[in-house]
This record gives C-alpha cells, structure tokens and sequence, in this order.
C-alpha cells in the first residue's frame, strides 16, 4: 500500500442527535473518496448502537470492533474489504459483545491503520462514545438536517469539538427536502458559525442502496444525493 497523500488523515463525523443519517454520510463520503482513488477506512465507533455494517453487509462480521477493542491482536482479521473498496471496520450488533469493551484500545486501532483517510461513524450525542471518537481524531465533520432541534443539538457538539481543539471541517446538511419550513442555508451558516460544504437532499435511492449493501455513490451516477456525496469528497 503506498499512500497518495503525505499524513493519513483521521475524521470524525458527529451529530448531536440520531436520526439526522450521519451513519449514511459516513458511508457515502467513504466510498466517495474511495472512488478518487484514496486508500479509506470507515470505523464504527458507535459501540451500543453500530449500524455501519449494514451499508456494506459487514453487519454479521464474525470480527468486530468490539473484539479488536478486546484484543488489540485481532485488527488485521477485523478489517473488511468491499468490493467498492472501501475497508470497513463494523460494530458488533450483540448486547453482549459491549461487556469488557476497553475503549481506550481505540488510539492503538487508529494507529495501526494504514489509510489515507480514516472516517469514524461516532455515536449521536455528546457521551462517551462520541467523545472518545473526538479524542483521536483530526478533524470533525458536523452532520445535521435543517431543523431547529438538529441545529440546537448540532451547535452543542460543535462548542465541544471546539473545546478540545478539533478542527471542524465544516457542516453537511442532510435530508434536505426543500420544504418552506425548513431553515435557510444562511441561518444555519450564522446559527452553527461554519460553512454549509454539502447538502444532500432527501433521496429514495438512498434506501435502495441500503438495501442492497452498495453505497449509494457506487449504485446510481444520476442520484441527486450522488452528486452532493461526491461533491463533499471532493470539499474534504
């Protein structure tokens, strides 16, 4: 593997609330940039609730971050590759695997990864899960839809990244639907005090490509959503 880029590059992608589809940017942006030609690993560091798997069919992966963060030993074994060629590093979707999690592990997994970029799907919120995700990256990237409530949620992830010295990449708008009620581009630029870099509008083959465990930047060339998901690897 040799590198196209000089420093591997380590994103958070955060949202101060679920339900925004941060899961689907994450995959998305990865296959994105995958496309490019960038060597990318997608790591599922929602711990309770791992839904990255899914994306790519690594849901029932018989090793899983759970088990690295157990075992540092097994991060060669724990990393799958899609035939997109994204390489994916899913959660366990087992109750049971949380037990004995030593999260701190994390900045050994990282470490021992070979990438040009690394995206971690963080959890929602601002617990320990996101936190730790923010601890070991180099950047964070804001995921959230133009609501109200996902605007609250999303300036308090941002006032946490911020004080723990993250750069913030900027902010996706998702689920755009383009109804009236929806708040302008410009109020959330002032609201949030970043740039708007991508805005993925609501997209029925963005189901489809769940369904079919194919990012959608891989499963239709005319998607809207598409086009925004290669437009935002080309801003990062």
């Amino acid at each position: 593997y040799i590198s196209i880029i000089d420093i591997m590059r380590t994103i958070s992608v955060l949202s101060g609330k679920g339900g925004v589809g941060k899961t689907t940017v994450v995959a998305n942006l990865s296959a994105a940039l995958t496309k490019l030609g960038f060597d990318v690993t997608a790591v599922d560091l929602n711990l309770t609730t791992p839904n990255l798997g899914f994306y790519f069919g690594y849901h029932l992966a018989d090793i899983s971050l759970h088990d690295i963060l157990k075992n540092v030993d097994k991060l060669k074994d724990g990393i799958y590759i899609h035939p997109t060629g994204v390489k994916v590093i899913p959660g366990s979707l087992s109750v049971e695997d949380v037990v004995g999690v030593d999260i701190s592990n994390i900045n050994k997994v990282i470490s021992g990864l070979k990438s040009d970029f690394v995206i971690l799907d963080s959890a929602a919120g601002l617990g320990k899960e996101a936190l730790t995700s923010l601890s070991v990256c180099d950047e964070a990237l804001i995921v959230t839809n133009p609501e109200i409530p996902s605007l609250a949620d999303s300036l308090r992830a941002i006032k946490v990244a911020e004080k723990v010295g993250k750069e913030i990449r900027g902010v996706v708008l998702n689920r755009v639907k383009g109804n009236r009620n929806e708040v302008s581009e410009e109020e959330i630029e002032r609201m949030l005090g970043y740039p708007i870099i991508a805005k993925i509008p609501e997209d029925k083959w963005i189901a489809k490509s769940l369904e079919s465990k194919v990012p959608l930047v891989y499963l239709n060339p005319n998607s809207r959503a598409r086009i925004e998901f290669q437009n935002l690897a080309y801003a990062i």
